[in-house]
This record gives C-alpha cells, structure tokens and sequence, in this order.
C-alpha cells in the first residue's frame, strides 16, 4: 500500500519512486549489489539526466566489459540524488531481515545497513526512505538512532494487523483438508497460539530526517 500510495504520485510526474524487496529465496536479492543495481535502473528511466549518470558509468567500466564496485554503484546512486531540479525521490525496502547475516565479515546484512546509514547521512533534501523488516536485533540497533520514534511503526503493536494474523490463520485452519477435521478445541488452541506467536514488523521510515535536523 505504501509503494501504491507513491507511485500515484509519480503518475502525476511529482516523484520519483524505487523499490526493492529482500527474498530469502533467491540469493541474488539479498545483498547490497542486487539492491543497488534494482535501485539505479529504476531511477534511471525517468528523466533523462538520470539515465546520462548511468551510462557514464557504464562507460568507465569500459563499456560494460568490466563490473563495477558496489562503492561505484552507491556512488552513482548519490549522484544521481544530487542532480539539480530533483523531485522526492521516494525509496522503499521491503523484508530488510531477509538480507542474510550469516555469512562473510561483513555480511551482505550489514554492508546494506552502512549503505543506509550513509545514505541517511548525506541528509539529500528531497530523498525520503522506508524501510520494513522484522525488528532484528542488529537491524533495531543501526536504524532506531537514525530516525525519531514518531517515524517507527511496529506493525504488530497494531490492533488491525493483529486482527488479520487471526483472520488469515483461522481461515487457514478451517480451510486445509487436513486440519478441518481436527476437534473445534484443538483448532482453537492452534489458532491462539499461532497469533500470539506471530513474528513482529517494524516499518521504519527517514523520510523527514533530513528536514528536522536542519531546523536544529
């Protein structure tokens, strides 16, 4: 709903809009270069000067015969931030825990939480970041002094959100071919404790950073 909210605003040419979603399923999006080249080419098809910071750097890795450094990538994502005349540029990053933190020092985890940090910190005056992902605690500690408490949502704090758990696990019960036979108690039991246990969410967002550090 967030991504739909935003992208009305660039049907009517007063944004522009990214995003990208983590998938543990698939190696390739979960890790810094798999965000990052989603993030330029999607900026890069809507104005022009856009698409010129990309192809410069296509043609200093030698028309694209060589790769480019995550760092050359981040930095063409900054100049392209930086271009005159900019409109919002809206960024949202969905499932940020599924970014793995498991493997290699650092890991793709942090070297997508440095990136936002750093990004942040370049206070861009139109650049407004979402971000969702389970409040992990590696996550909770890099983001949370990054943004006020009035720009944190914890989705499962909320009433509506933990209604729709209920909703979606009963109907699950009372729907599956096997669990539909069980006793009515036994389908209770499930459903209560599937909805108490339900993993949390935090949507996170920076949009007005920028703003409210420059107002001191």
């Amino acid at each position: 709903m967030i991504i739909e909210d935003i992208k009305q605003a660039r049907r009517e040419n007063s944004a522009l809009v990214a995003y990208y979603y983590f998938d543990f399923k698939d190696a390739s999006k979960r890790n810094l270069r798999g965000l990052l080249s989603s993030l330029l080419i999607q900026l890069a098809f809507h104005p022009v000067d856009c698409w010129d910071v990309l192809y410069l750097l296509y043609v200093n890795c030698h028309d694209g015969s060589d790769e480019p450094s995550e760092a050359a990538l981040a930095q063409c994502l900054r100049d392209m931030l930086e271009l005159p005349g900019r409109p919002p540029v809206y960024i949202a990053l969905d499932a940020l825990d599924e970014c793995s933190n498991a493997t290699g020092s650092p890991s793709p985890r942090k070297k997508v939480l440095d990136f936002v940090k750093n990004l942040v910190g370049c206070k861009h005056p139109n650049l407004h970041v979402c971000i969702t992902s389970r409040p992990e605690q590696d996550i909770h500690a890099a983001l949370s002094s990054l943004t006020p408490t009035s720009c944190r949502v914890s989705l499962h704090e909320e009433i509506g959100q933990m209604k729709d758990i209920n909703s979606y696990i009963r109907s699950f019960v009372h729907t599956d071919e096997v669990m539909r036979r069980w006793r009515a108690e036994d389908k209770e039991y499930v459903i209560c404790t599937l909805s108490e246990r339900a993993g949390g969410m935090y949507a996170l967002s920076f949009g007005y950073l920028a703003d409210a550090r420059d107002k001191g």
